[in-house]
């Protein structure tokens, strides 16, 4: 094995850490707080905007002992930026997301939009909700995409591995964000991105191009954290939400 490949393996070790700290981060709360760690699921985007920069610090510091900066881990180059393509992409990722969330939700659940979807939209205080706001589409990308893609598709020679493994545990993250003990709420979280994640790291493996897919990446974080800011100034709009399914 050359000093690339032992070093390419390395990196790959770090893909389930994303999985490990939302679930040591929420258990810890859970602990702390005197509360079950399905009540606190509500603070899963400042947990996640944490663990982004964590990651983000991780995956420079992977890099750097390979030789490499974090541009460079992901093949950063110039040129990579065309505004058509990134719309095309933003589209075809949003479409793919929602299909996802509809057919995970129907498959566990029974209905495209089940009641514990509403758990992501699920208010925090206002302030924080703001902050976070720009703190999660700001960072989002860079951890998970430089994670899943740069230590993971790009660790594996095999074109099924360099695809199926980073994207299992691409998944498999989602299912502890928030972190909630539930078999099938779980599963459903699994279903619900794994077609995503799949697409992400195919584009990926084939176009060597990230640029289109975290500006795509950000954009649906960006969504996601406008709900819980609109949810989060009013506690009568999330009651009403959850009455209407």
């Amino acid at each position: 094995m050359t000093k690339d490949n032992v070093h390419n393996s390395r990196l790959a070790l770090l893909l389930p850490i994303r999985c490990i700290a939302f679930a040591v981060i929420f258990v810890a709360g859970a602990l702390i707080t005197g509360k079950k760690v399905a009540d606190i699921s509500n603070w899963w985007s400042v947990a996640a905007s944490a663990v982004n920069i964590f990651t983000i610090l991780l995956v420079v510091l992977a890099a750097k002992k390979t030789g490499r900066n974090y541009a460079q881990l992901l093949n950063f180059r110039k040129g990579m930026l065309s505004a058509k393509k990134t719309v095309i992409t933003v589209i075809v990722m949003c479409v793919i997301g929602m299909s996802g969330m509809y057919l995970s939700g129907l498959v566990c659940y029974g209905s495209v939009m089940p009641r514990v979807t509403l758990k992501i939209a699920a208010p925090i205080p206002f302030v924080l909700a703001l902050i976070n706001l720009i703190v999660l589409p700001a960072t989002i990308s860079f951890a998970e995409d430089g994670l899943y893609l740069g230590c993971g598709v790009n660790s594996f020679k095999n074109k099924y591995a360099a695809v199926i493994i980073p994207a299992f545990f691409y998944t498999l993250q989602h299912c502890f964000i928030p972190t909630i003990f539930d078999v099938k709420y779980m599963l459903y979280r699994f279903l619900m991105f794994l077609p995503l994640t799949v697409i992400f790291c195919v584009y990926y493996r084939r176009k060597k191009n990230p640029v289109p897919l975290m500006i795509a990446h950000a954009v649906l974080d960006f969504a996601t954290g406008m709900l819980i800011l609109i949810t989060s100034s009013s506690a009568q709009l999330y009651e009403k939400m959850e009455s209407m399914l």
